[in-house]
């Protein structure tokens, strides 16, 4: 009988230590464009859980929801836009509850063509596909006056528009495009400016692929973008550190080749 009330006692106790355990795991969730976002948010999946943290990621292709349901608190934190697109969208959007923690990494903006294999080869009067969010677009055409296509009237408006060129050598034509619909869009342009996420999407790689792209020195970092009250949680913090490791600097390294530089 001793035994059998030992044994019992034991089971008590694990069951008991079990569901503190439980209790105990906190579920993060965090709103991530497909690829390279994602991506690398399931990579760090395993090591989170032997911490006791679950993540939950949820995928969005657009730029809009991401922010308003993080703003809301229905999740913690997304994972997606560039520091110009996020300063832009919470201004024109008044949102109060968002902060930046962490840059990860950069993703090259690329122009492409099924039509053309370099530059040069781009005829008068030839129409380009272009980004048609307003801090995309600014983007867009900052990439091609690098490119030597075209001049801006400042040349380092982030949120230039075509009514601001000034000088269009080739007699470009442009057609604003939401960023998610450029890739399907190629083959009805001569050439098509499109986010490496994206690109990636339509296996595009910008090192390989692209016509142009962006220098290193790109100020479009990629960020993580979190609700302030869940910024305060020790459990967003180990995703963060996750993110920010050697670790996930060396898969980025080699799973995208060059189309996403870690900025960490």
């Amino acid at each position: 009988m001793r035994r059998i009330s030992v044994l019992a006692a034991s089971f008590v106790f694990a069951a008991t230590s079990f569901l503190s355990l439980s209790a105990d795991a906190k579920t993060i969730k965090i709103g991530a464009t497909p690829i390279p976002h994602a991506e690398v948010l399931e990579y760090i999946k395993p090591k989170l859980k032997e911490q006791g943290v679950d993540l939950e990621v949820v995928i969005f292709n657009d730029y809009i929801q991401p922010f308003l349901t993080t703003e809301d608190g229905q999740l913690d934190a997304n994972y997606f836009a560039s520091r110009p697109w996020y300063e832009q969208f919470e201004k024109d959007h008044n949102l109060k509850n968002l902060v930046e923690v962490a840059g990860i990494h950069i993703e090259p903006l690329g122009l492409y063509s099924n039509r053309y294999k370099s530059l040069s080869e781009l005829k008068d009067g030839s129409v380009l596909a272009i980004p048609n969010e307003p801090t995309n677009t600014g983007r867009a055409l900052l990439l091609l006056q690098s490119a030597g296509l075209i001049t801006l009237e400042d040349p380092n408006a982030i949120d230039a528009t075509t009514f601001n060129i000034v000088k269009n050598p080739k007699n470009l034509q442009f057609k604003e495009i939401e960023s998610p619909q450029l890739p399907r869009a190629l083959s009805d342009v001569d050439a098509a400016v499109i986010n490496t996420n994206y690109a990636l999407g339509a296996n595009l790689n910008p090192s390989r692929d692209a016509l142009f792209i962006e220098q290193k020195d790109s100020p479009y970092v990629n960020l993580v973008i979190a609700n302030k009250s869940a910024a305060k949680d020790e459990d967003l913090k180990k995703v963060i550190s996750e993110l920010t490791s050697a670790d996930v600097k060396k898969y980025i390294e080699k799973q995208y080749d060059g189309a996403v530089v870690p900025a960490f």
